[in-house]
């Protein structure tokens, strides 16, 4: 599991107690599907938030997952709120670039979207993603409520053991409860600003750099 608090300087830690007393975003609509980003979710839904890098590429994997009922970008984790993506981009604030999930609630539906997650990147790197280094971009996982996190940790031991047998590094996914982030009590996940919400359906030819370990998962 990462530190994220020896990874950051002195400064740096002061540097995240900065924010903003505002959204920087008032949500809209899906870009894609026309649902809205932050309210009016059916009965029946659960909520995930994931970190697999660049925000981009992720979302784009995610909204187009059978049982998807909306996705939206934003950053979690980190002390500063209603954070920028300028400041986020620092490297300073705790934040990561994130995805959050509105989905179908049954077993099927939340297996299938952590089978997304753990192909699509590389769960193993630490404080990067590839090319895309700092914290901002570290692997997460945040959970809801406590069900859904025995099925996250269920779902890591498992690709862990595929990845050992494959011979490829540990995990260093940062997993943790919603109502342990910072600042639950105001929010558990920032939007984004809007240029980045969906932001491949509108770019098409947009920067992605989601690169799997190649090692499949399987529950």
């Amino acid at each position: 599991m990462i530190n994220l608090t020896s990874f950051m300087t002195s400064s740096s830690k002061t540097a995240a107690t900065s924010g903003s007393p505002m959204p920087i975003m008032t949500p809209g609509l899906h870009y894609v599907n026309q649902r809205p980003l932050d309210k009016d979710y059916p009965e029946g839904t659960a909520q995930l938030i994931v970190g697999m890098g660049c925000f981009w590429g992720a979302e784009r994997r995610f909204w187009t997952q059978d049982n998807v009922w909306v996705t939206a970008v934003g950053y979690a984790g980190g002390e500063p709120l209603n954070p920028s993506y300028d400041a986020v981009c620092t490297g300073t604030t705790g934040h990561a670039e994130v995805v959050h999930i509105v989905y179908k609630d049954n077993r099927d539906s939340l297996q299938n979207l952590l089978k997304v997650f753990w192909e699509s990147h590389d769960p193993t790197q630490g404080m990067r993603q590839g090319n895309d280094i700092g914290s901002q971009y570290r692997s997460v996982l945040y959970a809801s409520n406590t069900k859904q996190l025995d099925s996250i940790l269920q779902s890591k031991d498992n690709y862990q053991a595929a990845l050992g047998a494959a011979s490829k590094a540990d995990i260093t996914t940062e997993i943790k409860l919603l109502s342990d982030l910072p600042h639950h009590q105001q929010a558990d996940f920032f939007y984004a600003e809007e240029y980045h919400q969906q932001y491949l359906a509108k770019n098409p030819n947009g920067y992605c750099g989601l690169k799997g370990t190649g090692v499949s998962c399987s529950f």
